[in-house]
């Protein structure tokens, strides 16, 4: 679906992308990942025809750079950084609903199901939301539009637990759907993908397989037991909406099967306090189960 071919690209004298040649078949869930500075965000770039670069690139066969409106209707994309717009929130889905072909409804039932308060951010203009909200809109916009590709770019930085959840079920729903998602940290999207490429100054130093995930929206039942209480543990397990009991030494909660080494990684934190960990079989239920 997307070739590279010895494709090299510098800024004045900085080499960013150095001969690079890659090739993303229909089945790829790749995480690019890689320090900052490796040439993730230009790459991708690169892919969407924004910058001229030497080498060759393809997508479907088309050339970005000259063919950039035509392959833009078949991705969808969610930058690093979301733009400065000033447009209110409502004025931006009728402008993304117009230029796509879809329904300002489609847009915001995801919105919506990545629990966005639409009515109460409707008026508001795009650039004065938060971080999180803003991610969330976008995440939206593109997964509404039915693309045959996805490109996100860092695009959990800004989510909360749940709202990472629910970006897996909603990927999980296109199981065919290519994604190319842009990490620093691997732990963010391991369970997401079935490829890992690193970079490194520009180059690829590894392109790997890895096991299938499965379903990315799986749900892990998991009990956590402290030694003591602990406050600041408390807050940190209170954002992936763990439930305590009486005495808060017993945590119990889900944890999103694409989401559990980032999970660990929290926890890890507090080896010092912590008495058990329990992970059970993975699961779609409610969180009521």
């Amino acid at each position: 679906m997307i070739t590279l071919h010895n494709v090299s690209k510098k800024f004045r004298r900085t080499v960013v992308l150095d001969d690079l040649s890659l090739t993303l078949g229909r089945g790829d869930r790749v995480a690019l990942i890689g320090s900052n500075g490796a040439g993730k965000t230009t790459l991708i770039r690169c892919i969407l025809g924004q910058y001229v670069h030497e080498g060759a690139i393809e997508v479907n066969g088309l050339v970005p750079r000259r063919n950039r409106q035509e392959i833009l209707k078949t991705i969808g994309f969610v930058p690093q950084i979301a733009p400065p717009l000033k447009m209110p929130v409502a004025e931006l889905l009728r402008f993304c609903a117009g230029t796509t072909g879809i329904s300002v409804d489609d847009i915001k039932d995801i919105a919506v199901r990545l629990e966005l308060d639409y009515g109460e951010l409707e008026k508001r203009p795009f650039v004065k939301l938060s971080g999180g909200q803003k991610q969330k809109i976008l995440i939206a916009i593109a997964i509404a539009r039915k693309p045959d590709l996805v490109i996100m770019d860092e695009p959990t930085a800004n989510l909360d637990p749940r709202a990472r959840q629910i970006l897996f079920e909603l990927l999980s729903e296109r199981g065919d759907l290519p994604v190319l998602i842009s990490s620093h940290r691997l732990e963010e999207v391991a369970g997401l993908v079935n490829r890992i490429i690193e970079l490194d100054r520009g180059k690829v130093v590894l392109d790997d397989a890895v096991e299938d995930s499965g379903d990315i929206a799986e749900r892990l039942p998991c009990q956590v037991r402290l030694a003591r209480p602990d406050a600041a543990f408390a807050r940190a397990i209170s954002d992936w909406r763990f439930s305590p009991s009486e005495n808060e030494i017993v945590w119990k909660g889900k944890v999103a099967g694409a989401d559990r080494l980032r999970f660990f990684g929290v926890i890890a934190r507090y080896s010092g306090i912590i008495d058990g960990l329990e992970m059970g079989k993975a699961g779609r239920g409610s969180d009521d189960e």
